[in-house]
């Protein structure tokens, strides 16, 4: 028995003429936080939307704790809670009303299930408000709990820090990490905030044009476009203008970022640059190397966002 929860496999959607995803294939462990990134139009929201049934599967398939979503799709549903928008709850109603309204659409869950929940999400205090004084955060902590009353496996959020202040999304962020290592619930989340997503998942797997790019660990991916005889430094000085003007000259590659220069080059020129700056008669005010790329320069590179 493995401890795969989700299984895509050579997944292919075909719409008309055009192909919105191709051969796609993904697994998922029990109790990880996977991150499905991916430029607009890239097939992000398809590939869910096949994966929660809202979508036909043209070709290949897809399996949630087992279960054949195309030959076992009530099996497979059962094992899967989402919020593929934003969260549908009555805001005239209370937190505890929408949750007891929804317990009923499953089986086996009971009062004990629900007040489990709201202790889950952190909406003890408020629970009994009417949805329409919550913040953005607390619904979005509500409709979590929504999609976790029947004990899911798997959790996919589509964007869940979308409209979120700094606080809300460092409580999202900490709900569903306490949720994957305490409870073992994998958890798939779609989202364009890379920043977070660094921060968030264990793994992330890019797609661009309806293919997959690349899966791996996040360490791995801010690492496999990093050479070792590659180096960027941040130089200041007090004259930023005549400096690139002086490196672009010896073809080293720069430009003004902020208030320094930006300069991609190698190891081994390092000491070349400061003696050109030096020789100009530009006095250096401060030189910093840039240790490592964030999730953002590697997606960029990879899917030839920015360029």
């Amino acid at each position: 028995m493995t401890n795969e929860v989700l299984k895509i496999e050579k997944l292919k959607k075909v719409i008309g003429k055009r192909t919105i995803v191709s051969d796609v294939s993904i697994e998922l462990k029990k109790g990880e936080i996977f991150g499905f990134l991916g430029p607009n139009g890239a097939g992000k929201s398809t590939t869910i939307k096949m994966i929660v049934g809202m979508s036909k599967i043209t070709e290949g398939n897809i399996y949630v704790g087992g279960c054949s979503v195309k030959e076992d799709f009530k099996g497979a549903m059962r094992n899967i809670g989402c919020i593929v928008e934003n969260p549908d709850m009555y805001n005239y109603m209370s937190g505890m009303d929408n949750l007891k309204m929804f317990a009923k659409i499953y089986k086996g869950v009971d009062e004990a299930r629900i007040h489990e929940i709201v202790k889950i999400v952190d909406l003890e205090r408020a629970i009994n408000d009417k949805v329409k004084t919550y913040s953005l955060g607390m619904k979005q902590r509500l409709g979590i709990g929504q999609a976790l009353l029947h004990s899911p496996k798997l959790l996919i959020l589509d964007e869940p820090t979308n409209g979120l202040d700094p606080a809300g999304i460092k409580q999202m962020r900490e709900l569903l990490r306490k949720l994957a290592s305490e409870t073992g619930l994998t958890v798939l989340i779609s989202s364009h905030i890379l920043g977070e997503m660094q921060q968030m998942c264990d793994r992330v797997g890019i797609i661009s044009k309806g293919k997959i790019i690349t899966v791996k660990s996040v360490e791995e991916l801010i690492n496999m476009t990093q050479k070792d005889d590659k180096t960027v430094l941040i130089l200041k000085s007090d004259n930023n203008d005549k400096a690139v003007s002086l490196l672009t000259e010896v073809n080293i590659n720069c430009s003004i970022l902020g208030d320094g220069v930006h300069i991609e080059t190698t190891k081994e020129r390092v000491p070349e640059i400061v003696k050109i700056i030096s020789s100009a008669g530009i006095p250096i005010l401060g030189m910093d190397k840039q240790e490592s790329q964030s999730l953002e320069d590697v997606f960029m590179k990879l899917t030839g966002e920015g360029k």
